[in-house]
């Protein structure tokens, strides 16, 4: 299995349609405390899984994870994933529990973890707690960007989610959606294992300095 290392963990989800960006803003992260770089879904539904690939070939020791957000045919997508050098593949938490078995089996026997995306889950709690007991090795807490825009929600303001999701998963947390400097501390302080940041970091006029600052702050939580 993959080690991520010393928990909590900053992951950088490369959410670009193209190869050449992506890569370029990988580098500049991972040289300043990424410790996951993520294959973002529109990344690879744009360019496919050569986006997992050439994050392999380029960063040997990072962790890769593919956002794959599988719902069904879990077993052949982990495969996919694992088959292209990824660590973590995602599954929906929502998608049937014969999905997520098949996706938990298949990771496992390519020596991967497999993460369930609590995206839009009525008992996110209760689901974790079911997802445990499946074998799924990390759940995450996400705020989609398509609600961060139309309600201004963010992870941060989710934060009381993360310690009942902590208590009934027993395993790590990860938490995305809308997580910047000024309010990742809100999710660190609630438990959370894994800090998914996207365009705090990727859109900024610095991606280096801004992984940098987000790393810093995580770095007093380990």
């Amino acid at each position: 299995m993959p080690r991520i290392g010393k928990y909590p963990a900053l992951q950088v989800a490369l959410d670009f349609t193209g190869l050449e960006k992506a890569l370029v803003v990988a580098l500049k992260v991972w040289e300043n405390g990424a410790d996951i770089l993520e294959a973002g879904t529109p990344l690879i539904k744009s360019v496919g899984m050569v986006s997992v690939r050439m994050l392999r070939r380029i960063f040997p020791e990072a962790v890769i994870l593919a956002d794959m957000k599988t719902f069904d045919t879990g077993g052949l997508e982990a495969g996919l994933a694992g088959a292209n050098g990824a660590d973590i593949a995602t599954v929906m938490g929502l998608a049937d529990d014969a999905t997520i078995m098949s996706a938990v089996e298949e990771a496992h026997r390519r020596g991967m973890l497999l993460e369930a995306d609590l995206m839009n889950h009525p008992d996110p709690p209760a689901r974790a707690a079911e997802l445990r007991d499946i074998g799924v090795d990390i759940v995450g807490i996400h705020v989609g960007i398509d609600v961060q825009k139309k309600h201004v929600l963010t992870a941060a303001e989710k934060a009381s989610l993360v310690s009942r999701v902590k208590d009934s998963f027993k395993g790590p947390v990860a938490v995305a959606g809308g997580l910047r400097e000024d309010n990742v501390e809100a999710v660190l302080n609630a438990g959370a294992d894994i800090v998914v940041v996207g365009s705090a970091i990727t859109r900024s006029s610095d991606p280096g300095e801004a992984a940098r600052r987000i790393a810093d702050i995580i770095a007093k939580y380990k």
